[in-house]
């Protein structure tokens, strides 16, 4: 890039206030430039779109929904992952109104999570699609709920509205959207993301990643999760480089087509979740491997659940005859409540793995151990946590004083990207927004419910306060005891358990549930499977299980972007309303119910 463009670029980014400020400059200045590519299936293109057809079609959608709206009104948006969200969510913040994006229900799935959002957000305007409008309009009419909305198909605005447009009194600290969090434990929260945490965590992700108008994304994750939102489409947008993009769906059916998009576009900068990687070396088979060309790839981000040394290792072993090298990996942290990216490493550098004593983690206390040590536990850094401003503390959650080194405690993080708090809950805001350090009164910071710990300025997680349980009086984190359920039977899908606690009179007791892989689910080996399970727990963890409850394929309830619900599991579980093909007690025989 020629230093003119360079500075040119420069200047528009420090002299934007939001990222709508970038848009008006992009469709006026690059008109002609790709902005969005979408593919039909994962692989043909239906669409691209430039920044002058984007202004357009987003100007017209905030022209209708100004005479419907009033400054900052919710909005819901309910659209396939198409780029008809784009679109509908660029056309909402350009009216001044507040997008609220929401997956739409499937045919027969319960309506309560949309329900909840709808009450919360005080929302009572929907945009969506004309083929979506006559699939959803019957539901809606006779639920009391949804009935009362105002559903706009936006394929029906008339593109000449874009003339009536009025420009909205917006700025860095109007409300940009609300961004429900995934419910995973708990009913869903609004996070009221401001325009100004918006600029300020796509400044910090266009430094980590390194980004230029030369960047190529392609990016396959749900737009209704922080990481698909704001990584997946504004980022693109705020950097000024074109994205192509599929749905999830067509990304898990065939997960070749997310590489086959970056070999075929020559992609820099792609990712997702550590179960994303682990599905590719799973489902893409060898005798393919020589149709990509996976050298492109600089940031291959993986984030939002645990990051596993063994997945980054498979990966680079198996594609690098494809051209991807390791250095390309990008472990991540971040969460919807910090807008998204809170610590992210260095670029052309190896993911940074430390090895620490399995004893001594199940107390809190890090002890670095040799990786060929029998009782060492590999933990991934998710790289720096300093970027722009921000600050990271590792803070005891019940005494609210700063960890000493080498002690694991909760994450609390501070700065412009830390978002507003949670919508019409100013208690639940306060509790998690507003966490002061008891011994300096440092604060306010936001308690993150993670739990890590910091080394040579590296943030390393460990898991969630919620999710750790105690057990003979020891710490012990759900997703490592999954990691080895998972590993112990080739019927068991990967990613696809949960590890959680039940009392049983009076005590606490190990209780798994996990996914069978289709493949296995006609010639099963269920007294097999359960052996393996209970043995390998006990070798591994030094635990016994009291019980284990398989499920049928594709019924296990998770997230829109694929984390497990644990406590959505162990209410099933207890409730006995889980999908099960067969559940093992250890006071009974194992058998199909």
């Amino acid at each position: 890039m020629n230093t003119s463009v360079a500075r040119n670029e420069s200047e528009l980014l420090l002299e934007s206030e939001t990222i709508l400020d970038i848009l008006r400059a992009r469709a006026t200045e690059q008109p002609n430039r790709i902005a969005y590519i979408f593919l039909r299936r994962g692989e043909e293109e239906q669409i691209r779109l430039t920044y002058e057809d984007l202004g357009k079609r987003t100007q017209a959608i905030a022209a209708h929904l100004q005479t419907l709206t009033e400054l900052g009104d919710r909005v819901l948006l309910l659209f396939p992952p198409t780029i008809d969200f784009v679109i509908a969510f660029l056309g909402c913040l350009r009216a001044g109104t507040v997008p609220v994006p929401a997956y739409p229900p499937r045919r027969n799935q319960s309506m309560s999570r949309l329900e909840t959002i709808l009450a919360d957000s005080g929302t009572n305007v929907a945009l969506t699609t004309e083929s979506l409008l006559q699939g959803m309009g019957e539901r809606f009419k006779h639920n009391p709920t949804l009935a009362r909305l105002e559903i706009v198909s936006i394929d029906n605005i008339d593109s000449s509205k874009a003339d009536m447009w009025s420009s909205p009194d917006i700025g860095s600290d109007s409300l940009a959207f609300l961004q429900y969090t995934s419910g995973s434990t708990g009913k869903p929260k609004g996070v009221m993301v401001s325009h100004g945490n918006l600029m300020h965590n796509s400044a910090t992700i266009y430094q980590c990643f390194g980004h230029s108008q030369e960047s190529q994304g392609v990016i396959w994750l749900p737009p209704y999760h922080d990481m698909g939102l704001i990584g997946g489409i504004v980022q693109p947008l705020y950097a000024g480089f074109p994205v192509v993009l599929m749905s999830p769906i067509d990304f898990l059916q065939k997960p070749f087509r997310w590489l086959q998009a970056i070999s075929r576009y020559r992609a820099t900068t792609s990712g997702g979740p550590n179960f994303a990687y682990k599905l590719c070396l799973q489902k893409v088979k060898r005798e393919r491997l020589h149709e990509l060309d996976l050298s492109s790839w600089k940031v291959a981000f993986n984030g939002a659940e645990t990051v596993r040394a063994e997945t980054l290792e498979w990966f680079s072993n198996t594609f690098q005859e494809c051209g991807f090298r390791k250095e390309a990996f990008y472990p991540c942290y971040g969460m919807a409540e910090t807008t998204l990216i809170v610590a992210g490493g260095a670029l052309e550098e190896s993911p940074k793995v430390t090895y620490v004593d399995r004893d001594a983690f199940a107390r809190h206390e890090i002890v670095s151990l040799s990786k060929d040590l029998g009782n060492s536990q590999a933990i991934v850094s998710c790289g720096s946590t300093t970027w722009l401003g921000q600050t990271v503390r590792i803070v005891d959650p019940e005494t609210l004083i700063s960890c000493p080194p080498n002690r694991v405690g909760e994450i609390w993080v501070s700065g412009k990207s830390v978002a507003q708090g949670y919508w019409n809950t100013p208690e639940l805001s306060d509790q998690y927004f507003a966490g002061y350090l008891k011994d300096s009164e440092e604060g306010p910071f936001l308690r993150t419910g993670d739990l890590g710990f910091l080394r040579e300025g590296e943030l390393f997680i460990t898991g969630r306060i919620k999710d750790m349980f105690v057990l003979r009086g020891r710490n012990y984190y759900p997703q490592d005891i999954e990691l080895t359920v998972e590993k112990s039977h080739l019927a068991l899908k990967p990613s696809s358990g949960a590890a959680f606690t039940v009392d049983i009179q009076g005590e606490e007791r190990l209780a798994i549930v996990h996914e069978i892989e289709r493949e296995f689910r006609r010639e099963l080996n269920i007294d097999e499977v359960f052996g393996n399970i209970r043995e390998r727990i006990k070798t591994e963890h030094d635990l016994s299980v009291f019980a284990i409850a398989l499920t049928k394929p594709g019924s296990l309830p998770k997230t829109s972007s694929g984390k497990v619900r644990r406590h959505v599991c162990r209410s099933g579980f207890i409730e006995k309303s889980l999908d099960t093909i067969s559940v093992w007690k250890s006071a009974g025989k194992s058998g199909f119910i």
